[in-house]
């Protein structure tokens, strides 16, 4: 008889920063048994801030991987940062993760890297719990927090439990359903005081008039909740008042675990209150992990790590299938095979050798020299799409010290970039430039802390400058005749179209193989999007459809490499004849400032080539929501916090690109010789080519 199969959950923890999260990580794993002490954010010694910057700043930089058990569950738990900045880090995490918590203060509300992550997880429909944390602190409003909730992120959010006491005066929960809660905030066995608990147990008993009656209140609100949503639940509700409580509880968490509906809970990380209450909501509701270890192996690397004894390390969450220590995989990306030297779990600075990663686990895979973040080893099916969260929306140069250091910066700073693919690293060799694409201004403190502390180099950022975009103005046919000089043979037609904003770049062939050989189709199809990096005015092009109507080759004279010169130069003549107009990358932010400056706050908005939603007051202060220009507003948050003398609260994220206005100019200096100068181009490309 087959041994069942140990619950594995691979759970995610999300927030805005500053709202607890990191904390919230450190007594979850002291209330395990994974830790013996109590790691702090502000003292430096959470453990899953093992980066030197990460323990000195406070702030986590990178998504860290530790694994810990509860109630008979292993539960793999990552992480994940809360600045903007390192979004992408985010966004690596979530397209791994079979489940989430997200953690929302409950002082400040749901902000707007909330929604950011919010919308990630539901685009990749991954269930989710939700903790309001800092119900002890000054200014906590469960109300208005959970009705921010089914206003900003989803009606579908219920809680699960009625806080007791509020701000300084909280105490803990009572939760709402299930006889193993019924005897007070959490498992009387998880809540003893050494373990970090208050010691609380409130019992039905010695609960007060007020207390009861908000408890059946909930509950009632909880009950009408769930049969709202279920049709067969509704019919038994309303033939017979008394639905059994497990009738309640299976329909619940059949609910959550298909993320149709998203339990909140309450607690004080700080202080330990609602941890153990929490860790067994992950357990009880949040669904395992799944995937066949014994299947074709179907998995995907979502980190690179470099370690001074491991040497780089691929992070990898197998979804199907088994992979051991000296296993020979197929990277389906690259289309390579490499040899597995080490699995390993990595948590804080310590390793441990596992030998085997199975379906449904994440760990440490060492030996794989060439894989790179996003590639699939084994087969594709079982991986499930990426989230898309993160825009770098800047470019910067960087300065090095002294001519000694050039190349030593170009290899750290491409190292960087192979564990943060979205900084997309330029390499200017004839220019000897560097240029990096940042999320923000604290990125860039965090990537010269890195570069003096890992690789011992003293860099310097240019001022950044915003990364504008190309779409085409009008539909147009671009075309190419590479015919000499000799030996060479290809020729190209292409239908260039605008698309709607946001659709990217869409690519088709009409072509027939017997015209086009396909290996000369593929050729073509892989060099349109580089051959786009660059557009009239040295942007990237996007927004557009691309349709090859038209090739031939030759049987004699055609080189492979042929379409791969050709293809720039029919793309650059098909946008010389549709023209370009320049986007710019919008802004949507929320202001929150003394009702006094409201006035100017709006005045700001419209000098900014801004727009803004009608301002709501909130008692004594004003909210205001607009969509302003990053180009234009770089600097505001600082000019706001002066001149409101530090009263006012500035959040933004990218809403996408937009046209700029005609008297908007941004020409960005054109990288090598433009495919428009054929002759110069062609000249250039097989100079190098032959070389």
């Amino acid at each position: 008889m087959a041994q069942s199969r140990t619950k594995r959950l691979n759970v995610g923890i999300f927030a805005h920063v500053d709202a607890g999260k990191t904390t919230t990580t450190e007594h979850i794993l002291f209330e395990s048994g994974r830790t013996r002490e109590l790691g702090s954010v502000d003292e430096g010694t959470a453990l899953t801030d093992s980066m030197d910057v990460e323990r000195q700043r406070g702030i986590s930089v990178r998504s860290a991987l530790t694994a810990f058990h509860w109630n008979g569950a292993q539960i793999n738990l990552v992480d994940t940062p809360g600045h903007v900045d390192f979004l992408s880090e985010v966004e690596r995490s979530l397209r791994v993760m079979d489940c989430a918590v997200l953690i929302v203060s409950a002082v400040e509300g749901v902000q707007a890297q909330t929604e950011m992550i919010w919308n990630g997880l539901r685009r990749l429909g991954i269930p989710t719990l939700l903790f309001v944390n800092k119900m002890d602190r000054v200014g906590a409003d469960s109300e208005a927090v959970l009705e921010q909730i089914r206003k900003h992120l989803s009606p579908d959010a219920i809680p699960l439990q009625i806080p007791l006491g509020r701000e300084q005066e909280f105490r803990g929960t009572i939760h709402l359903l299930d006889e193993y809660w019924e005897n007070g905030e959490e498992s009387p066995a998880n809540n003893r005081p050494e373990h970090g608990g208050n010691g609380v147990n409130r019992t039905i008993e010695n609960r007060n008039d007020e207390e009861e009656r908000n408890l059946e209140e909930a509950r009632n609100r909880l009950y009408d909740f769930l049969a709202e949503r279920d049709d067969a639940l509704f019919e038994a509700y309303l033939e017979n008042n008394t639905v059994p409580e497990e009738r309640w509880m299976s329909t619940m968490s059949e609910m959550i675990r298909k993320a149709l509906i998203f339990p909140v809970m309450y607690g004080a990380a700080s202080r330990g209150i609602g941890i153990p209450a929490l860790l067994d909501a992950i357990v009880q509701y949040l669904p395992d992990a799944g995937g066949n270890p014994q299947g074709a192996l179907s998995g995907i690397v979502f980190k690179i790590e470099r370690d001074k004894m491991m040497g780089r390390m691929a992070y990898v969450r197998v979804y199907e299938g088994s992979m051991r220590n000296r296993d020979i995989v197929y990277n389906h990306t690259q289309g390579i095979q490499e040899k597995v030297t080490q699995i390993r779990k990595v948590e804080g600075g310590r390793t441990e050798d596992l030998g085997l990663l199975e379906a449904g686990d994440i760990a440490a895979v060492c030996g794989l020299t060439q894989v790179r973040i996003g590639d699939v080893l084994g087969g594709p099916e079982a991986i499930p799409p990426e989230a898309h969260l993160a825009v770098p929306l800047l470019t910067v140069r960087v300065h090095w010290a002294n001519e000694e250091q050039y190349p030593q910066v170009v290899q750290a700073l491409q190292e960087l970039s192979d564990e943060d693919p979205l900084l997309d690293v330029q390499w200017l060799q004839d220019e000897r430039e560097l240029h990096a694409k940042v999320m923000g201004p604290i990125q860039l403190e965090i990537l010269s802390s890195i570069l003096e502390t890992r690789y011992g180099l003293s860099v310097t950022f240019g001022q950044p400058s915003v990364i504008y975009k190309e779409t085409p103005l009008q539909s147009g046919e671009g075309f190419i005749a590479y015919t000499m000089p000799k030996p060479c043979w290809a020729i190209l037609r292409f239908k260039i179209e605008p698309g709607p904003r946001g659709s990217g770049l869409v690519y088709e062939s009409q072509v027939k193989s017997e015209d086009l050989l396909a290996q000369y189709q593929n050729e073509v199809q892989r060099r349109v999007p580089e051959a786009l990096m660059q557009g009239l005015h040295g942007w990237e092009v996007t927004d557009l459809k691309v349709t090859l109507i038209y090739g031939q080759h030759h049987v004699w004279h055609t080189h492979p490499l042929d379409f791969a010169v050709a293809t720039p130069m029919g793309m650059m003549d098909g946008l010389a004849n549709t023209g370009t107009a320049l986007l710019e990358p919008m802004l949507r932010v929320r202001i929150i400032v003394p009702e006094e400056n409201g006035g100017r706050v709006m005045n700001d908005l419209v000098q900014m080539r801004g727009t803004y939603d009608p301002p709501v007051l909130q008692g004594e202060r004003m909210l205001i929501e607009g969509r302003v220009p990053l180009a234009t507003s770089m600097n505001y948050p600082v000019e706001l916090s002066s001149y409101t003398k530090g009263r006012s609260t500035f959040a933004s994220f990218f809403d996408g690109y937009e046209p700029c206005p005609p008297e908007v100019k941004a020409v960005r200096q054109r990288r090598g010789v433009s495919p428009l100068d054929q002759a110069k181009y062609i000249l250039s490309v097989r100079k190098a080519l032959q070389g």
